[in-house]
């Protein structure tokens, strides 16, 4: 990530959330939050739509952004039935759910986590769309790379002994390999009845060759912005290596299986597309 401001990235994916509410019918997420948050000029640029938004690449990855985003809270959901009380964002971004959480704090604690660049500029965002900072959010800063998870959730009031469900999207193809999966190891050493939920990238051979080409041509630019992408999994492999680390629970989704659940008979036949998995593991 670049280190002398907010994510590029994560200004692209909250472009994606607020374009879906403003240009989809009928949504797959409903987030009242996701327009106010990028401000009134870009949601203004979005809204009239054109070829950044109505283009059939935009359109797949905001189709995806927004299932990836409608599943983990799903996930949470889940977790939150079976008594999971703490809430872990990773890579939060311009995520939203803490400022529409339907939990109270008694059931359920939130921490946010990312680049303290990224975070300085999400609450000036907050601020100046008049979107209020719950009281029971706890804003944890940290560098996958440079600084230890564990560490700093501790130092925010993470309970280690405690179980906890962990939403990690959009960040673990900016990780080397090996740093993906400390933090499976990480995950994989809380309590039972923990669990997390995050997205990956399967290798580039597994498209067409023309998605292939376009694939390319994004990671090029990625790289030039300062965030390329660092890891590629292939899905069995992947699984298995999970299961060899012992979870109770591994499970994963492809695009198909994400336009079944979120897309089906679209008239507007917005899908999913690309090189992105969802996984789910659980303790």
């Amino acid at each position: 990530m670049k280190r002398t401001g907010p994510s590029l990235t994560a200004r692209g994916v909250a472009a994606s959330r607020a374009a879906h509410q403003l240009l989809d019918r009928p949504v797959v997420m409903d987030d009242p939050i996701a327009v106010p948050i990028i401000g009134r000029e870009d949601a203004d640029r979005i809204a009239l739509g054109g070829r950044f938004f109505d283009n059939e690449a935009a359109r797949a990855l905001r189709a995806f952004v927004v299932a990836r985003a409608r599943f983990a809270e799903a996930e949470l959901a889940a977790a939150v039935e079976r008594g999971v009380g703490q809430f872990v964002v990773l890579g939060a971004g311009l995520d939203t759910f803490a400022y529409r959480n339907p939990y109270p704090a008694s059931k359920l604690r939130v921490f946010e986590v990312d680049h303290p660049n990224t975070q300085a500029w999400k609450r000036e965002r907050l601020a100046e769309a008049g979107i209020a900072e719950p009281g029971p959010l706890r804003y944890v800063s940290c560098d996958f790379e440079h600084q230890d998870l564990a560490t700093e959730l501790r130092a925010a009031g993470f309970k280690r002994d405690q179980p906890a469900f962990f939403s990690w999207l959009g960040v673990s193809m900016y990780l080397e390999h090996e740093v993906v999966m400390d933090m499976m190891r990480f995950f994989r050493s809380l309590p039972a009845g923990s669990g997390v939920v995050f997205d990956y990238l399967a290798p580039v051979e597994s498209l067409g060759y023309v998605r292939q080409i376009l694939i390319g041509m994004l990671t090029v630019q990625l790289a030039w912005m300062g965030e390329p992408w660092k890891s590629y999994f292939d899905p069995r492999e992947l699984a298995e290596a999970l299961e060899a680390l012992d979870f109770a629970h591994v499970s994963d989704l492809g695009p198909d299986d994400l336009n079944a659940m979120y897309f089906p008979d679209r008239p507007d036949q917005l899908m999913a597309g690309g090189l992105g998995h969802m996984m789910t593991v659980r303790v």
